[in-house]
């Protein structure tokens, strides 16, 4: 499966490796046929640069002129201030760089690239873009939970829009890693621990940042990262070792890789993870095997942050060189940062240890995807400074994050019908460190955006009700320490209230990169706030901000309400009012599950059945697969959400066989039995009862949302082929048997809903 440590070191000593390397015709063919179309004047272009020239557009470096959060995320280390940048620029030291200061500092970069450079090579400017521009929508855990992918490609259109617009043409994202540990901190980046979900959101994604045309001034160059498994790192511990077959590799944390492909990326990153003693900088397996060889992968690939150099401390390259060397002949066209391709592939090549065609090769995809964004044609496509002014933040953009906020909320539970709040005539004690001002509300991973001009949840709140005096707002703990009479003043505001709303959770510096966490639970000082006001007597809705699943207890899970919003972004306070009073339903659904214990992690509801799987939640026996004293199963399944309506599922049809060739019909009568209406999201599960290789116990097939009115009723109809019944079989690859099928469909991973049966016949 994996080059091994011995294998890689001996294979590149001498020269060997390099004639082999050159005349091996697998090899050639791979690259001819991953290529880009290359416009003629390239090879030209690359026939007249020097290695230091070629080594210089393999090399990207982060903005000596950030500021800001920009410098905190991607500090510009020991490079040169932004005079010695530009002195780089004009020599071709650099390919580009990411993460700077808008519109003027691209201008005037490019027009030394463009002026005063031998070769005239225009640059490309990069950030992480990750959930929103200066309009920022929910992280993307939360945007996952709306399970509309048409939504995530809406928004990443229009962060795509608003970037273009101050000189960026490429962004560090999707991030579609699989992620089943909820300690890790970039759980909030991607679409949560399903497969099929987390393909979708790849795959609009992509499609909404790149646009019809690479070359239209709105449009940006997307990248897939972190290829690949990061998510998979063991005890959800951010940069660490991944060690897992490659079966489950290509089940579950490949395919939504192959789904950006599909959808057309042309960059992809590396991730920091070694898989199985392999760090994937350098891992030739993955970026030539199966990215460009077996899926034809046509663009480029960049290490992440210092990949290259990080190989050195994982014990897999002695040097710098050695590094280089081995991310460069690996597949990693782009260095970031390290400057390791600009100090050594040079002298790689003149002592004849990397190929100058494979050089040549990576140049040559490089310039041509700068041709494909249009570069050479108009170096400044995307540099203009009032235009950069007039697509930020516009009311478009507002309205766009507002739906998208309130699409991404998560009603978990609502004993006795808490939800929704009355406008009028109550009131409400918003108590909590999120009650109000601007903290936290972006989320993690935002470069360019401003908390400041986020609607927090109090303005929010005022907003949507008749009489603001009847609202309260205590702060009553910080994130992660208590405030002197915080509490008492808190209490004091729940006695002399109707109801409160307590906004309690993650700060937004709890998750993302480096922020994995060892016990995933509110923070103690607000565990307490919630367990005093909790004793007033008094209705209680939690608000939770977060961006992952966490353990809830006490008090917090106690509560009759409980809203999961994730960091919703520049409009979210609206988007909860919206919510909380009800002027829409909550329609999100968990894209991952709320753990009993945070001991229970790693988890997923696609988890294994074990040869002995506990038959009952509500009875657990001795001497089958279940912690001590819990099932083995969620508090909050993947899928489940709420609604301000009450749905009924009845009435399943499904034929007893499938033909190989065939096409099976599964139907499902979806009643809303209650008093408001509202929107359902209706899941296809299936499980193979019995196979060569063994089976989840439950795997999401397909979903589809209905709207209906009170008392109204849809039949709900999918279709299964037997292409959807494909796993990854004991060769490692697809593969489908014959044999019986359990189905379900239900309003979650975990709930009965209604289960039939079906059997796959022969071909």
């Amino acid at each position: 499966m994996f080059d091994t440590r011995i294998s890689r070191r001996a294979a590149l000593m001498g020269a060997g490796a390099v004639a082999a390397w050159m005349h091996n015709p697998a090899r050639a063919m791979l690259w001819q046929a991953a290529a880009l179309p290359v416009p003629a004047f390239i090879d030209a272009l690359i026939a007249k640069m020097t290695l230091a020239e070629k080594a210089g557009q393999l090399t990207l470096m982060p903005s000596a002129w950030g500021g800001g959060v920009a410098t905190a995320l991607n500090p510009a280390s020991n490079g040169p201030n932004f005079d010695g940048q530009l002195e780089e620029v004009r020599q071709g030291r650099l390919t580009g760089v990411f993460n700077g200061n808008g519109a003027e500092m691209a201008r005037r970069m490019q027009t030394a690239a463009m002026t005063q450079s031998r070769l005239k090579i225009p640059l490309i400017f990069a950030a992480d873009v990750i959930h929103g521009h200066r309009t920022i929508f929910p992280v993307p855990v939360g945007e996952a939970a709306s399970f509309e992918p048409g939504l995530a490609e809406r928004t990443a259109r229009m962060a795509a829009y608003e970037a273009a617009a101050s000189g960026i043409d490429w962004t560090f994202a999707p991030m579609v890693d699989i992620a089943r540990d909820q300690r890790w901190g970039r759980t909030m980046e991607g679409a949560g621990e399903d497969v099929l979900l987390g393909r979708l959101i790849a795959d609009a994604r992509v499609r909404g940042f790149q646009g019809k045309d690479l070359k239209d001034n709105d449009a940006v160059l997307a990248c897939a990262k972190h290829f690949a498994a990061y998510g998979a790192a063991e005890a959800g511990l951010d940069y660490n070792t991944v060690d897992i077959s490659e079966r489950t590799l290509r089940e579950i944390y490949l395919p939504p890789f192959k789904a950006a492909v599909d959808a057309g990326v042309l960059s992809f990153m590396a991730s920091f993870n070694e898989i199985s003693g392999v760090p994937s900088t350098g891992n030739s397996w993955l970026m030539e095997t199966v990215l460009r060889g077996e899926w034809g992968f046509k663009g480029f690939v960049v290490s992440d942050y210092t990949g290259d150099m990080e190989m050195i401390d994982h014990g897999f390259a002695a040097d710098a060189r050695e590094a280089a060397k081995l991310a460069f002949l690996a597949g990693v066209d782009m260095s970031m940062t390290s400057g390791f391709y600009r100090d050594h592939l040079p002298d790689l090549v003149e002592k004849g240890e990397v190929p100058v065609a494979r050089l040549d090769a990576s140049v040559r995809t490089v310039l041509a995807m700068k041709a494909r964004l249009g570069l050479f044609e108009d170096p400044f496509r995307r540099i203009d400074l009032k235009r950069e002014k007039a697509r930020s933040r516009t009311k478009p953009a507002l309205a766009l994050a507002r739906e998208a906020g309130r699409k991404s909320i998560v009603m978990i539970k609502n004993d006795g019908d808490l939800l929704p709040l009355p406008k009028s005539g109550k009131k409400i004690a918003l108590i909590g460190p999120f009650a109000s001002g601007s903290d936290s509300l972006n989320g993690p991973w935002v470069v360019y955006g401003d908390n400041a001009q986020a609607i927090d949840l109090a303005t929010g709140v005022k907003a949507a009700v008749a009489d603001r005096s009847l609202i309260t707002v205590v702060q009553g703990s910080t994130v992660e320490a208590p405030l002197p009479g915080g509490i008492e003043a808190a209490v004091a505001a729940a006695r002399e209230a109707d109801i409160v709303v307590l906004a309690i959770g993650e700060s937004e510096g709890m998750s993302g990169e480096a922020q994995s966490r060892a016990e995933i639970i509110v923070p103690e000082p607000q565990q307490a706030l919630a367990e005093a006001v909790a004793a007033v007597g008094k209705p209680v809705v939690i608000v939770l901000k977060n961006g992952r699943a966490l353990a809830l207890k006490g008090a917090v899970v106690n509560a009759p309400s409980i809203l999961v919003t994730w960091f919703l972004g520049s409009e979210s306070g609206h988007a909860i009012a919206d919510i909380l009073f009800g002027d829409y339903s909550p329609s999100g659904r968990l894209p991952c599950s709320f753990p009993r214990s945070l001991g229970q992690q790693p988890y997923s509801y696609a988890h294994k059945p074990t040869g002995r799987p506990n038959p009952s939640e509500t009875q657990l026996e001795p001497y089958k697969a279940h912690y001590r004293g819990i099932p083995n199963s969620a508090l909050f399944p993947f899928g489940h959400g709420l609604t301000y309506g009450k749905f009924e599922y009845s009435d399943l049809s499904v034929a007893p066989t499938l033909a190989w060739d065939g096409e099976l019909t599964v139907s499902a009568k979806v009643t809303n039995t209650g008093k408001r209406a509202a929107e359902e999201l209706v899941q296809l599960y299936t499980h193979d009862r019995a196979a060569s290789v063994t089976r989840p116990v439950r795997e999401l097939k397909a979903f589809r949302k209905v709207t209906l009115a009170p008392g109204a009723s849809e039949v709900v109809t999918f279709k299964i082929r037997r292409d959807l019944l494909l796993f990854i079989g004991r060769e490692n690859k697809p593969t489908v048997e014959p044999g019986l099928f359990d189905v379900w469909v239900s309003p979650s991973a975990e709930t009965q809903g209604v289960r039939g049966s079906f059997e796959l016949k022969g071909a």
